[in-house]
C-alpha cells in the first residue's frame, strides 16, 4: 500500500483528501503545518507527499526541497493559480501542480500517474475474488483467468481506481474511450452491462441516477 503524506491547514480540504485517497487504497498522513510535514518525513517513510505551497511554517518550496533529499515526489496542490505560480513550481522540482479548487477524481488520476513514473505505482488490486494485475493486464476470478477485452480491462480498472465514488457517464467515457463525450450513453451503459455479467458482480457496480455508475466495496 502507497503511503501518501499530506501537508494542508485547511482541515476541510485535509480531510476531503484523506477520505478520498483512503477509499482509493491509499495510507495516508495528515500534517497541518510545515514543521509537522518534515518532521513525518524525516521519521516515516513515504511514496508520495501532497503539499499546500502556502502552508504555515517551512513552506511548499522548503518542503519540496527537504522531499528532494530523500527522493520523495511531490504534487503541489495549491490555489497559487498563476501560470508562472505553476512555472516555477515545476522548475522547482515537483512532479505536478493542481489548483484549487480542483477535482477529486483529477487528483487521483494524477497521483496515480505520478507513482507509475516513479515505480511505485499500485500494481495489484484485490476486491471480493476478483484480482487485477495491472502490469500485465490480467484479471482472475477465484484464481480463473477471465478474458476481458481492452475497453472493458480499463473500465474495470477505472473502477477498481475509484471504490464507492459515482462516477458520471461523461468522466467514464473520456477516460475509458480517450475521447470526448457526445452525450450517447449507450457504450458506457453496454459495456458496464458486459463487465458486469462477465465478472459477476451486477449487486456492486450499481446505477446512480442521473449520474452513472458506482462500484460498492472495499478495494485492496
Amino acid at each position: 500500500m502507497n503511503k501518501i503524506l499530506i501537508a494542508e491547514d485547511d482541515e476541510a480540504i485535509a480531510n476531503l483528501l484523506y477520505m478520498n485517497l483512503k477509499r482509493a487504497g491509499y495510507s495516508c498522513t495528515v500534517a497541518p503545518d510545515g514543521q509537522k510535514a518534515a518532521d513525518l518525513m524525516e521519521a516515516e517513510n513515504f511514496d508520495l507527499g501532497i503539499f499546500d505551497i502556502m502552508i504555515p511554517g517551512p513552506d511548499g518550496y522548503e518542503l519540496l526541497s527537504y522531499a528532494s533529499t530523500m527522493d520523495l515526489p511531490v504534487i503541489f496542490l495549491t490555489a497559487k493559480d498563476k501560470t508562472m505560480d505553476k512555472v516555477t513550481g515545476l522548475r522547482a522540482g515537483a512532479e505536478d501542480y493542481i489548483t484549487k479548487p480542483f477535482e477529486i477524481l483529477e487528483l487521483l488520476a494524477r497521483v496515480e500517474a505520478v507513482l507509475r513514473r516513479r515505480n511505485k505505482g499500485k500494481m495489484f488490486y484485490t476486491f471480493q475474488d476478483l484480482t487485477m494485475n495491472v502490469q500485465s493486464r490480467e484479471v482472475t476470478k477465484n484464481g480463473v483467468p477471465v478474458e476481458l477485452t481492452c475497453k472493458e480491462f480499463d473500465l474495470l480498472f477505472l473502477f477498481l481506481q475509484n471504490p464507492n465514488i459515482a462516477l458520471y457517464r461523461h468522466v467514464i467515457y473520456e477516460k475509458v474511450w480517450e475521447s470526448e463525450y457526445l452525450g450517447d450513453s449507450r457504450t458506457v451503459d453496454l459495456h458496464v452491462q458486459r463487465l458486469r455479467r462477465k465478472i459477476g458482480l451486477e449487486k456492486e457496480i450499481v446505477s446512480v441516477y442521473k449520474i452513472g455508475y458506482r462500484l460498492t466495496g472495499e478495494v485492496k
